[in-house]
């Protein structure tokens, strides 16, 4: 059967043309400088998210959890508001709207530390401003890399993406240690000043790209029925629905284990906080192990089949942490948890950009962060209390049974098992190509 044309991003390559679709091809020149200047300004992020939680430790527990906490619920709460407003208005617009507003806030924070110091009111206030703009920003800078690349390189950079991310974590920690040691808050708001305005003028520098974005898509229309329109594709259309799911009880049940229930395990074992840190670091690197392999030789050719596996094999390194008295064994199970966890990520995060149509890109990346965000939200509180009253190992091994059978599950899930990358057969790019079901749009040819 003759295949239908697909998506690609605005300007990019078409992804069924094999000069473009092999792995090797470079990734254009616009994405790598939106990347750089995401980073830079992560970087920043990660830097004020250390000192205000510095800040608010000096407070006591009351307020530390507070300040999370006024982050975390505008943030959740806006999301699908900042999704549907950056379909409508366009995400240039919405992202320079967001830096913009950042400057500002980090600007107010750094003038008011070094007049009144980190009062409780200020770190609230800084915590609320900056939950308020994720919810509008997050969308949006998520949609960025399909909008960028094609679908035959939306893998790679992907992969890119996740291991800029998590260098920049690292990095992030230490750097805040540092700067806060000698600067304060103030000094912490000011780096963050810096690094958004350094995005600010890489939007502006690639703004050519987005010329016309946005143009007509609100007229007509309310903005709650533009969030009803976007969840109702991501229910009716199987693969993103079944793949949110996934999605779901991965956030749910393999992103808690090192964050909250490593350092729960070390105190009931008695192994310090030495080893946490590098089960934390083993797990980064298996993430970026697997990013950088993605970003050489290109996404499998069954990226449904490449999640479930990475989520076995996730859980069989969730069930090893469990099991272990070695500090040794749980750094080696820490690099399994994160091999998986970057092999689930890599092959699941392109799917669900590419099969959202582009009309709608940044409502899909808001569901899906909120998403992930409900569902740590959740599990954060459920685990911690279970720790609390049942052996740590004992929740670990809970978790593993999850991510494993939702692994189970993946593998034998049909929109997730027939899925392809386009051309694959013929080793052209990596775009996705799935079986016509009912409810689903058209725009994808049968295998």
């Amino acid at each position: 059967m003759t295949a239908a044309p697909t998506s690609t991003a605005p300007g990019a390559t078409d992804p069924a043309d094999p000069a473009c679709a092999a792995p090797a091809v470079r990734l254009p020149g616009v994405y790598r400088m939106w990347l750089a200047g995401a980073l830079v300004s992560m970087l920043g992020t990660s830097v004020m998210f250390f000192a205000l939680g510095w800040a608010a430790s000096a407070h006591g527990g009351m307020v530390a959890g507070a300040v999370l906490t006024a982050v975390n619920l505008p943030r959740f709460a806006l999301l699908l508001v900042g999704g549907a407003l950056g379909d409508r208005a366009g995400a240039w617009r919405v992202m320079v709207a967001g830096d913009l507003a950042m400057v500002v806030v980090s600007l107010g924070v750094a003038l008011s530390a070094w007049r009144f110091g980190s009062p409780v009111w200020l770190l609230l206030a800084a915590a609320l401003l900056t939950g308020v703009v994720d919810a509008f920003y997050l969308p949006a800078s998520g949609s960025m890399p399909r909008r960028l690349v094609g679908a035959a390189v939306l893998p790679r950079a992907l992969a890119l993406r996740q291991t800029g991310v998590q260098l920049t974590m690292f990095a992030g920690g230490s750097l805040g240690g540092v700067l806060v040691s000698r600067a304060g808050l103030g000094g912490a708001a000011l780096v963050q000043v810096g690094t958004f305005s350094l995005m600010l003028a890489v939007l502006v520098g690639i703004r050519g790209r987005f010329a016309g974005e946005g143009a007509g898509r609100g007229a007509g229309g309310s903005m709650l029925g533009d969030i009803a329109d976007g969840l109702r594709l991501v229910w009716r259309d199987r693969l993103l629905r079944v793949s949110l799911g996934v999605v779901s009880v991965a956030a749910a049940f393999l992103l808690p284990v090192v964050s909250l229930l490593v350092p729960l395990l070390a105190r009931e074992r008695g192994w310090g906080a030495e080893p946490v840190g590098l089960v934390s670091g083993a797990q980064a690197l298996g993430i970026v192990a697997v990013s950088l392999v993605v970003l050489r030789r290109g996404s499998a050719e069954r990226p449904g089949v490449a999640a479930g596996v990475g989520l076995l094999v996730a859980g069989g390194g969730i069930a090893v942490l469990g099991l272990v008295a070695s500090p040794v064994v749980a750094v080696a199970s820490g690099l399994l948890v994160g091999a998986g966890n970057g092999l689930f990520a890599a092959h699941v995060a392109p799917l669900i950009l590419t099969a959202a149509p582009e009309s709608h890109l940044s409502r899909v990346q808001a569901i899906l962060t909120m998403v992930q965000t409900g569902s740590l939200l959740l599990m954060h509180l459920t685990l911690g209390a279970a720790a609390e009253r049942i052996p740590v190992g004992v929740v670990l091994a809970g978790c593993a049974l999850a991510v494993a059978a939702t692994g189970v599950g993946t593998l034998c899930s049909a929109p997730l098992r027939e899925v392809r990358r386009v051309g694959a057969r013929e080793g052209a790019g990596a775009g996705v190509v799935r079986r016509r079901a009912p409810g689903l749009r058209p725009g994808w040819r049968p295998w």
